[in-house]
């Protein structure tokens, strides 16, 4: 009698198909643009906030709008200028004449989807209001705390191209985000597309989830097995960009400034799993960590003046890093007894 087989656990068939229906409706609007896209799903199962970094033009105003819509759901959309003031993002205190009393007045970033447009080009004190929002889902004006309604995501939109009247992000407000996705032009085929689909009556996306049916898909991506060696997985990549050196990089020692931070870590599991989940897996693979390394480490790894003199983008490092760490073999049946060897 021959030995019983192991056979992987049944993927989540239903949730994925969910999750296929909602891309699809996306991209009945948006033409191309398929990783940014399904970023933007990674972070919302993941519960991280995303910014988009592209020139003008390419669509990444309009695939924040068109998630809202197909999400379901509360959305505000702040257009960031120079002359900004937090409180027209948080919200402030307000005389109230009728009754001789303060009011609090709150501003849009309770919304469940917030589109931060331009984010830099708002000084770094507006900046900084985001901070708390974004970390802790919450707003504090003298002395009075109030949540943000859930699940909330902030989507942030910058302009790589301008100089002037533009204020870079701090570190620790680009730590913040789970990821930076550098948004490209379309090919040929994709902007002959474009013409023919957007020209005269562009398509309109629908709603297809709702916000019970994403909270129940972000518990799901919770809910997905990370095996200990792909956790270790993730661990080395972010130590390598600490001690390049101990990791097998010597040449990166002089080309990395700063590393990333624990908080790079937890994103990259978190951003594993959602990615799982969106491909139909109960489990992670190292796959799914090595796909979403670049845009969860390139805004937190600094390049150091050396790489700046060479002419060494931080594309160029992480490209180093990652085919340089090894990453394990996991066994995909998630057999207890099966061997995860590196």
């Amino acid at each position: 009698m021959s030995e019983p087989t192991m056979t992987p656990p049944p993927a989540r068939t239903e949730e994925a198909a969910l999750l296929e229906t909602a891309l699809f409706e996306m991209k009945k609007v948006i033409v191309g643009q398929d990783r940014a896209i399904e970023r933007l799903f990674v972070g919302l199962l993941a519960r991280g906030h995303v910014l988009l970094e592209g020139v003008p033009g390419l669509a990444k105003t309009l695939a924040v709008e068109t998630l809202a819509t197909v999400i379901g759901g509360s959305f505000n959309r702040l257009q960031f200028t120079p002359d900004l003031l937090p409180a027209d993002l948080v919200g402030t205190r307000i005389f109230r004449s009728s009754d001789e009393t303060f009011a609090i007045e709150w501003g849009p970033v309770f919304a469940n989807i917030v589109l931060a447009d331009e984010i830099n080009r708002a000084p770094a004190k507006v900046q900084s209001a985001l901070l708390e929002v974004m970390a802790e889902h919450q707003v504090s004006i003298a002395g009075t705390t109030r949540r943000v309604p859930e699940p909330f995501l902030v989507l942030a939109t910058q302009n790589p191209i301008e100089s002037e009247g533009v204020y870079p992000l701090p570190e620790a407000q680009r730590d913040r985000f789970l990821m930076k996705v550098v948004v490209g032009y379309p090919t040929a085929a994709e902007e002959a597309q474009i013409v023919a689909r957007m020209g005269v009556n562009p398509p309109r996306a629908q709603q297809v989830l709702t916000l019970e049916d994403l909270a129940s898909l972000q518990r799901s991506a919770d809910g997905v097995h990370v095996a200990p060696a792909v956790a270790d997985y993730a661990v080395r990549l972010v130590l390598a960009t600490r001690d390049p050196a101990a990791n097998g990089l010597p040449e990166l020692v002089e080309l990395i400034q700063w590393g990333a931070s624990p908080r790079a870590t937890l994103g990259l599991v978190a951003a594993g799993r959602a990615l799982a989940l969106m491909r139909g897996r109960t489990y992670v693979l190292p796959q799914d960590i090595f796909d979403v390394a670049p845009d969860v480490l390139r805004h937190r790894v600094v390049p150091s003046y050396e790489a700046l003199a060479q002419g060494l983008a931080v594309e160029q490092l992480l490209a180093r890093l990652l085919s340089t760490v090894h990453a394990p073999v996991v066994a995909p049946s998630q057999d207890p007894t099966a061997v995860a060897s590196r």
